[in-house]
């Protein structure tokens, strides 16, 4: 999520939203209230990010369908409510903007992905990007981050020579320390494509 490079002075672990929906009885009007998770927050003084995390390692990935909401199949479209329900996703915006303070265009919404699907074509990350970038959320497009955009700011922020007290960036720091990891190399294009 590059929070640290970005200057977010607080990291929050997950918050659950209410939002209120009507259900699909067609006899009368019936309201439910459902929580949303966001899985981190973090905040500065100019801007709240939001951010949903999808690791899916041990599976296919990431499908684009699924994320964009078009999937024949409603229980995986579900998956990504907070991304592709434009009702949730502004009820969410308006939750966080009441609760932290933040007015709506200074809130930005992120997925972040460990595996996207669809392996070495890149296919279904190129979708996803592209219609993210279309999905006009708070203070602009969702903004999207792939395992390679997440590792490659965690090698920036643990190398850097003042001591921060988290275990991920020390573990990497011993690591590093040890041998253990390649050289630090500059990711390919497709970090600077969304970077704002």
């Amino acid at each position: 999520m590059k929070a640290d490079t970005e200057d977010y002075r607080l990291v929050s672990e997950a918050i659950k939203f209410p939002v209120v929906r009507q259900t699909a009885k067609t006899s009368r009007v019936e309201l439910q209230t459902h929580g949303f998770e966001v899985d981190l927050v973090g905040a500065r003084r100019d801007r709240l990010v939001l951010a949903t995390v999808k690791s899916f390692f041990g599976s296919r990935g990431v499908v684009a369908e699924h994320v964009m909401g078009s999937s024949q199949t409603k229980r995986f479209n579900s998956l990504y409510t907070l991304i592709n329900d434009p009702v949730v996703r502004d009820a969410v915006m308006d939750g966080a903007s009441q609760r932290y303070g933040y007015p709506v265009d200074q809130i930005e919404l992120r997925l972040c992905v460990g595996k996207f699907a669809g392996g070495k074509t890149a296919e279904h990350e190129r979708l996803i990007r592209e219609w993210a970038a279309t999905q006009i959320v708070g203070a602009g497009p969702i903004r999207v981050f792939g395992l390679q955009d997440i590792a490659a700011t965690a090698r920036r922020v643990a190398s850097n020579k003042t001591y921060r007290d988290n275990p991920a960036l020390v573990a990497m720091k011993v690591m590093d320390a040890a041998g253990m990891l390649i050289p630090n190399e500059p990711v390919g294009c497709q970090n600077s494509a969304h970077t704002r």
